[in-house]
């Protein structure tokens, strides 16, 4: 036996104690899949906004991940025609994580997905948070390890395509360990 009963009730407890799970976060996560292009067809992990922004309440099956031009999406976005109704890939610096997400807001976008420009960081997650401006954001807003960013704009880059097709939010609970198509570069 690979546990002993006191283990196995020790991982019960340990499950009973996370936070409540709606079915699209565990453990304060949020996972979205790339669909295309298939070279990075993976589940990537995002975390919340932690103070601003608003939450998934539709599962979108195919939507445009639009990366934001300039990337760093501090002010008038030279492609925000194409970001109307879909999510932007907006890379950190340069101002705040709420500045970054009205202005992806007031171009018509459903969402930011907002990779840290560390393109290195496979593990580590910013908190983002309320700046001082006292402004509100309703889209969701979504942390990304600046390894993920960096290889999803890659890919992009590599086939000349102008965004990448997402599935998101994706509920991981209901997908065998087996068929979870993680990034290879990406420590689980």
């Amino acid at each position: 036996m690979l546990f002993s009963t006191g283990r196995w009730l020790r991982l019960v407890l340990y499950l009973c104690a996370w936070p409540s799970v709606d079915g699209l976060r565990v453990h304060e996560y949020l996972y979205f899949q790339v669909l295309s292009p298939g070279d990075i067809r993976y589940i990537f992990t995002a975390t919340p906004a932690k103070d601003f922004g608003g939450v998934f309440n539709t599962r979108y099956e195919q939507i445009h991940l639009v990366p934001a031009d300039p990337p760093e999406a501090c002010g008038e976005l030279n492609n925000g025609v194409f970001i109307q109704d879909q999510i932007a890939l907006v890379e950190r610096g340069g101002c705040s994580f709420l500045s970054k997400t009205r202005v992806v807001q007031e171009h018509g976008g459903r969402a930011v997905i907002i990779a840290d420009n560390a393109y290195d960081n496979d593990s580590f997650y910013v908190e983002m948070i309320q700046d001082s401006t006292r402004l509100t954001a309703d889209i969701p807003a979504l942390f990304l390890l600046g390894r993920d960013g960096y290889m999803i704009r890659r890919s992009l880059e590599q086939h000349g395509l102008p965004w990448a097709i997402i599935s998101i939010p994706v509920n991981v609970t209901s997908i065998p360990a087996y068929e979870m198509m993680q990034p290879p570069w990406t420590f689980w």
